[in-house]
Order: C-alpha cells, then structure tokens, then sequence
C-alpha cells in the first residue's frame, strides 16, 4: 500500500469524519486492514454502480421535462438494452444491497465526537448518515413500485403514482436525500482512494461536491413536478 492509499486508510477507519491535523493532513484512528478493505469496497459501489445508477435514473427522468414522448422514448431505450436484467442483477443491484446493509451497519455503529473534529465535518458525517438511511428506504420502494411493478415504465405510469401527495414528497425527500449522499460520499471517496489528502484539496472538494449536490437535486425535484403534469 503506498502513502497515499495508507493515509486515505487512517483518514476514512471506522466512519469517523475527518479531523485537520498539522500539515493538512486528517488522521483517525485505523480498524484493521479487512474494516478498511471492506470500506474501501464500500465506497467504491456507492460511487461506480450504484453512482452510475442515480445518474441514469436522474438523466432519464428528466427527460419528462420535454414531455411525455421524451421520456417514454427514453425509457425505452434503457429497457432495450441487451442482457438488461443481467446487467442489472450483478452490476447494480448486487452492489447496491452491499453498499447499503454495510452503509446501514456502519450508520448505527460509527460515533462521531463534536469536540475534537472540525464541526463542518461533523455535520456532513451526520447528514451521511442519515441520508444514506432515508436513501436505501427510499431505493427499495421506488424499485418496488416501479422496477419490479410487472408494467414498463411509461410517463402515465409516473404521473398516476405522483399524483398521491404523500408519494409525490416522499419521492421529493428521498431525491434530495439520495442527491446529498452520492455528492457528499464523493467527498469520502476522494479521499479513501486518496485523491484528495492535502487540507486544501479536501476543502476544494467540499465546494464541488455541494454544488454538485444542488445541481442534481435541482434535476431530480424539476423532473418529478413535470411528472406531475398530464401527458400530452
């Protein structure tokens, strides 16, 4: 392992936020090699497959923007993909459950201490945590619903089930919660695979992650109001 990927194995050991020590550096107490393997994998099916997926989903969705032909054409075009469910199954669905039991188990075992890391950190620690639980709830009904409801996804059948008030922002909770946690674990991510480890780099980071956050949590909340709309 050379010194970036150790220092990125201290800064992310056992889901603590990250504390600025001397020369940039954020140092955490490590938790064996196999918890930090583990988490390595872990944040590398939440940014890759499970990344990917989001911003599919987001892509497609706001196709409804342009109206209902639009999207139904692009929802075609993901469900004419050879090997769809394949693909599926063991590039998306096989790294999503991983990366979100393992998210759930390190969301109700990890502890933060407000005192000794910086308390930006803290906060963004905490929201992780409990966008990554809203986001996994969130995940599982909306594939429930749709993916797995026997019928091709069209804009009619979006528009019948956000026409519920309930659904409709339960569905708006839960895109911006999943907008947060992808944008805000490309933080962690960075530095885990060490991109970014220098203080300034990881500040940089932060700015593009949040503004990353409010451009596709904008894309996401603007599809599902024009999901709202009749087809036409």
């Amino acid at each position: 392992m050379n010194q970036a990927e150790n220092l990125a194995a201290i800064t992310y050991a056992r889901g603590h936020p990250h504390r600025w020590a001397k020369g940039g550096i954020c140092v955490v107490q490590a938790d064996g090699h196999s918890q930090y393997l583990l988490r390595r994998l872990h944040t590398l099916a939440g940014v890759i497959p499970v990344g990917l997926f989001l911003l599919e989903h987001l892509f497609t969705n706001s196709m409804a923007t342009n109206g209902a032909a639009a999207f139904n054409s692009a929802a075609a075009t993901i469900e004419g993909i050879p090997f769809l469910h394949f693909i599926e199954f063991f590039f998306i669905f096989v790294p999503l459950i991983y990366h979100g039991v393992y998210g759930l188990y390190v969301a109700f075992t990890s502890g933060y201490n407000s005192g000794q890391f910086h308390w930006w950190r803290n906060v963004m620690f905490i929201l992780q945590r409990i966008t990554g639980i809203i986001t996994f709830v969130f995940i599982v009904f909306h594939l429930w619903t749709t993916r797995f409801s026997g019928k091709a996804p069209t804009f009619e059948m979006v528009h019948q089930l956000v026409s519920n008030p309930a659904y409709f922002w339960f569905m708006i909770i839960g895109t911006v919660a999943a907008t947060f946690h992808f944008s805000n674990g490309l933080w962690s991510f960075s530095i885990h695979w060490g991109i970014t480890v220098g203080q300034r780099a990881q500040r940089v980071m932060s700015y593009v992650t949040m503004i990353l956050f409010i451009v596709l949590a904008g894309v996401g909340v603007d599809a599902l109001i024009a999901f709202t709309h009749a087809a036409s």
